[in-house]
């Protein structure tokens, strides 16, 4: 870490001072190398994380190559703002420019994805950076170094340090001369990132977890919502902070809603990650695996009923695979709210559907956690829908519709589901100083 701050303070004067189209032609190019490497991306994080190949390829690697392109295209679009006193003869405007060495830890669920996310950014804005992709899942991360000098990136622009958080992470949130830290990951290691960066004064965007919510009204068209809502909670094994993990569901269409939820999820296919007609492949880790899995059995214990998947069905496994990290996607039902499997977040194939009556009594009990990153509501209503999206307590709600996303709209969530926002306008906010400059003639 030490010797990678050095770099990136090195070539902090000379990459700053290129001007916003030097920096996107690099992005670009980058963008066009990935690209070109796409399948061989696709392969080695789906090797390395347990996602299959499938959603690797048209998720992952895809997602990585528009994140250097859209900060290569954004950069080129900003405006400062300027006001006249005219009574007093000044000229007030702003200039914005880089902060310095950026650190950025990233985690492993969506590694080359949010690696980049906060890359491109930092150093479209002219910052250098050294980053920390997941102890857990580096491979994607140690390709892409690779690309970066054919790309036309300067040394010590972009330092990637492979370690674990609890050394390298912890050594790079704690170096005086790192004045920003972009972190993805637990609420626990922000607090504690929180807690080390304090006495430095550092400008912190933490994206944490997630508990959400989808509401279901009893008016929702269940063609589409049904098959999205499987998506939600289960794309990725449920390893995605945005993930459903509370399904609510107006008590008149609760038993069909149920009934063609749990259809559908058996339709889901789990097995080896590199079979096309696999839907989940393996989870991160043993431990991962058994902590999810304990969840599951808190339910049962609990008097939950678990209506498909862990401990339910059986899950039948290719040869090879038997010993792998395979869990098989759950729903459970008749979950209390305050059960921890509607508390904490699992961060696996599972979720957990309960009824509601009015839209008073839901919107309560979908705020009812610690979290507020991300929701989605389901109805025909025009009116209710914009009710509910108003008083929910997340940084985005999806209604009819996940995950579909406009790179130009603010990112992030509430509560202890983080601070700050990321996107365009706000990823060059918190990559870049502002400054006011008065001019009196």
């Amino acid at each position: 870490v030490e010797a990678a701050v050095k770099a990136a303070k090195d070539a902090f004067r000379l990459w700053s001072s290129r001007s916003p189209l030097e920096r996107s032609q690099i992005l670009n190019k980058l963008a066009d190398l990935i690209e070109q490497d796409l399948e061989a991306f696709a392969q080695a994080e789906s090797k390395d994380q347990g996602k299959t190949v499938k959603f690797a390829r048209t998720v992952d690697i895809p997602r990585a190559v528009q994140n250097f392109r859209f900060f290569a295209s954004s950069i080129l679009h900003h405006v400062t703002e300027c006001t006249e006193m005219p009574a007093m003869g000044c000229v007030h405007y702003t200039s914005r420019a880089p902060v310095g060495v950026a650190g950025l830890i990233s985690p492993w669920n969506l590694p080359l994805y949010l690696l980049t996310w906060k890359i491109a950014p930092a150093i479209a804005c002219g910052n250098t950076v050294v980053a920390k992709p997941s102890e857990m899942t580096s491979v994607t991360a140690w390709m892409m170094c690779k690309l970066m000098e054919k790309a036309g990136v300067p040394p010590g622009v972009v330092n990637v340090v492979f370690g674990t958080g609890a050394k390298a992470g912890e050594a790079l949130v704690c170096h005086p001369d790192v004045p920003l830290i972009s972190f993805t990951g637990s609420t626990l290691t922000a607090q504690r990132i929180t807690e080390k960066s304090a006495p430095h004064c550092k400008r912190l965007s933490l994206e944490l977890g997630g508990k959400n919510p989808a509401i279901i009204f009893d008016d929702a068209d269940l063609s589409q919502c049904i098959p999205t809502t499987v998506r939600s909670s289960f794309a990725n094994q449920g390893e995605i902070c945005l993930c459903t993990s509370r399904i609510f569901v107006q008590r008149g269409i609760y038993n069909e809603f149920l009934k063609k939820f749990v259809a559908e999820t058996k339709k889901w296919n789990t097995g080896h990650p590199s079979d096309p007609t696999v839907d989940i492949g393996a989870l991160i880790s043993k431990e991962h695996l058994e902590k999810v899995r304990n969840y599951v059995k808190k339910a049962q214990a609990e008097g939950a009923r678990v209506l498909c998947g862990e401990g339910v069905d059986s899950l039948a496994l290719p040869p090879g695979n038997q010993k792998g990290y395979f869990m098989l996607p759950t729903v459970i039902a008749e979950v209390k709210d305050e059960s921890c499997c509607m508390q904490e977040e699992i961060f696996g194939p599972v979720t957990c559907v309960v009824a509601f009556d009015t839209e008073e009594e839901v919107i309560e009990r979908a705020n009812g956690v610690k979290y507020g990153l991300a929701a989605t509501v389901w109805s025909r209503n025009v009116g209710r829908v914009h009710r509910v999206a108003h008083r929910l307590q997340c940084g985005l709600v999806w209604t009819n519709c996940w995950l579909v996303r406009d790179l130009n709209l603010p990112f992030g969530g509430m509560k202890a589901s983080g601070i700050g926002r990321e996107g365009a306008k706000d990823s060059y906010e918190f990559f870049t100083e502002v400054k006011t400059i008065t001019i009196k003639h």
